[in-house]
């Protein structure tokens, strides 16, 4: 089991409760000396950098044309 705080203390100090939180750890607030609710740490998934290029050869285009761009001349530059 982790830290018991009371529900003041957490009020007063949530971001910096926050901040501090290891994945895993459990912080419980009390109100009243009853339980009523309890902080975890998550792990922050990591997550590869996007590569340019990557999902080169998924789509064929059949037919280049540009006749289908007419209708959205106003919006290019």
């Amino acid at each position: 089991m982790g830290t018991t705080i009371t529900l003041q203390e957490a009020q007063a100090n949530l971001p910096e409760l926050v901040g501090k939180l290891a994945h895993g750890e459990e912080i419980l607030i009390t109100n009243n000396r009853q339980p009523v609710a309890k902080l975890v740490g998550e792990r922050q998934e990591h997550r590869a950098p996007r590569v340019a290029g990557s999902c080169e050869g998924m789509i064929t285009i059949l037919v280049e044309d540009e006749e289908h761009l007419k209708d959205f001349a106003e919006y290019m530059p």
